[in-house]
């Protein structure tokens, strides 16, 4: 069977995402889900780009005790604009301004996954480039009064509604954008 080397372990997805969850089912792996309320998820303001969510993927991890037979899976998510992070949005109105400021332009997405056992961490991070088309005003409140992405980062979801009217291209990971690049996390546990 693929990834046998990881039989020793007990994995656990440290998320509550169901998109996380979904696509690390979708590589074959048996694991748990256990989450640890309240992290804080602040960061130095020093930090750019994708040292943001290595930063706090490593900081979620930092928050678990691990035991011996346990490989703890943390990831965070960031949207990458204009020199701007844009993380979950606050409410409706944050919302609408963060997919306008997306409208049209491309932008960058950056996912920080660590993996963690009782004797080592290993992080990554991968980026995505997504280019939005021209979003009106009634298409961004019938996506954020229809799905309230608020659970995500940039306050959009590729794999739902905008990403089908909205997303013009990519270069890089879908999954990456979607919360998990699924690809590199296999890769890594390969190499375990």
């Amino acid at each position: 069977m693929l990834l046998d080397n990881l039989s020793r372990f007990k994995i656990i997805l440290a998320s509550n995402s169901p998109r996380r969850r979904e696509l690390l089912a979708g590589l074959g792996i048996e694991y748990e889900v256990k989450v640890i309320p309240g992290i804080d998820e602040t960061y130095p303001e020093t930090l750019k780009k994708g040292d943001i969510p290595m930063f706090i993927s490593r900081k979620k991890a930092g928050a678990y005790n691990v035991k011996d037979n346990e490989l703890i899976i943390t990831a965070d998510t960031i949207v990458w604009v204009d020199s701007e992070v844009l993380g979950k949005p606050k409410d409706t109105k944050d919302a609408a301004r963060m997919l306008r400021l997306l409208s049209g332009r491309i932008h960058q997405v950056y996912t920080g996954v660590t993996l963690t056992t009782a004797e080592w961490q290993r992080s990554f991070v991968v980026s995505s480039d997504v280019e939005f088309a021209e979003l009106n005003d009634e298409e961004i409140n019938y996506y954020i009064e229809h799905y309230k992405p608020f659970d995500k980062a940039g306050a959009y979801g590729i794999q739902e509604w905008i990403g089908y009217i909205g997303v013009k291209s990519i270069s890089g990971s879908y999954f990456n954008v979607m919360g998990l690049p699924v690809q590199r996390l296999y890769s890594e546990l390969k190499k375990i």
